[in-house]
């Protein structure tokens, strides 16, 4: 499956958080570091992330990001959200116009099933159960 790039950095910066002991905080160069995201592009990603209140982040020695939250009450759709990713899985694979049960492209009743099914993942998901067991 294909993710846009900003929501697999989105998904790759919160489960290394994750990792992380509770309030540990971490600035943005150690975690482009630690996560292989290029330093500016991780900037505009984690700002979108502090704007959703899903990080926190404070400036100065001893700063950087922290998650807002405990791992186990941050789901991926959260995530996906505060990085506007979800429109995307509303569009027809084919790239119809009108894309639906009465006018179904060759793919729409698969293609629904597994949008039910990653939308279900993705909302029942922490980033908790994600990291688990690494």
């Amino acid at each position: 499956m294909y993710l846009p790039q900003t929501v697999e950095y989105a998904m790759r910066a919160m489960a290394y958080l994750a990792t992380l002991p509770p309030g540990a905080a971490v600035s943005a160069h150690v975690l482009s570091d630690k996560t292989a995201i290029p330093v500016a592009y991780l900037s505009k990603v984690l700002r979108k992330l502090v704007v959703a209140d899903l990080l926190t982040s404070q400036k100065g020695h001893g700063g950087g990001f922290t998650l807002a939250y405990a791992p186990e009450q941050i789901t991926f759709a959260e995530i996906f959200e505060a990085v506007d990713y979800g429109e995307d899985m509303e569009r027809c694979v084919f790239s119809w116009d009108e894309c639906d049960p009465e006018n179904p492209c060759p793919l729409h009743s698969a293609w629904s099933v597994f949008k039910a099914n990653f939308v279900e993942w993705a909302n029942n998901t922490t980033l908790a159960t994600a990291t688990r067991g690494r």
